[in-house]
């Protein structure tokens, strides 16, 4: 049975990496140990090493050891013997490339929908969606493919942001941008703000914490889910 945290984001304001996931993470990880990281979307441009020590403090404090990948000769045996993963933010072209490169996409893929806990935040997860199309990085490297990992039957919009009204700026809204994917794509896409994450439990996919999220289906109009939401629905 798939087990997934899709989450928004990493940090909210005013809190340290992690800090306000920890509960969660704790009981999202209580059977296991250690947890490998996937660092390969290398936020800001830093190293691997360098994130997997943030990665490792924060997990720290729940008791939980990190491992990076890139420590390991065979990244793919080190996915098929893990007991949970943990896919950070950052640049998501960079992370699809990277997980192409190292030939690791079949068999991620393959260990989570047997049922290894997975833990995305924003790269992390707009790869768990159909494909990677509704991202906000920029394309700084070419995958050879733009498809996800097709762990759920949507694409997904980290970091969603509502228009504001205030602001100067003239340039496209994230539902501009969404509408304009939908000129182009059939798939529903879930704007995910910051501090909500989708719970995956099998079949069932669940909004969670405080705020709302926006959802586009092609050909109507956006609309709001609250958190607790089912929303198994989609397709």
């Amino acid at each position: 049975m798939k087990k997934l945290l899709i989450v928004s984001t990493s940090t909210i304001h005013g809190s340290s990496y992690l800090e306000y996931l920890l509960d969660e993470l704790s009981y999202f990880f209580k059977n296991t140990k250690e947890i490998l990281f996937i660092p390969y979307a290398r936020p800001s441009g830093i190293s691997h090493d360098e994130y997997t020590t943030i990665a490792k403090k924060a997990f720290s404090k729940i008791n939980k050891e990190i491992i990076g990948i890139h420590t390991f000769s065979n990244p793919i045996e080190a996915i098929k013997t893990c007991k949970g993963i943990f896919v950070g933010g950052g640049n998501t072209f960079l992370l699809t490339k990277t997980l192409h490169k190292n030939c690791l996409i079949d068999t991620l893929k393959k260990v989570v929908n047997q049922g290894i806990p997975y833990l995305g935040t924003s790269a992390g997860s707009n790869i768990c969606g159909l494909t990677i199309g509704t991202t906000n990085d920029m394309p700084i490297v070419y995958p050879p493919s733009f498809d996800g990992l097709k762990l759920v039957p949507f694409n997904i919009n980290p970091h969603y942001l509502d228009p504001n009204k205030k602001s100067k700026h003239m340039g496209e809204t994230r539902e501009t941008r969404i509408s304009e994917f939908h000129h182009f794509n059939n798939q529903p896409v879930i704007g995910l703000r910051e501090g909500s994450w989708l719970k995956v439990n099998g079949d069932s996919i669940t909004l969670n914490g405080k705020l709302t999220a926006r959802v586009f289906e092609i050909n109507k109009k956006p609309y709001e889910i609250d958190s607790g939401s089912e929303i198994n629905y989609l397709k």
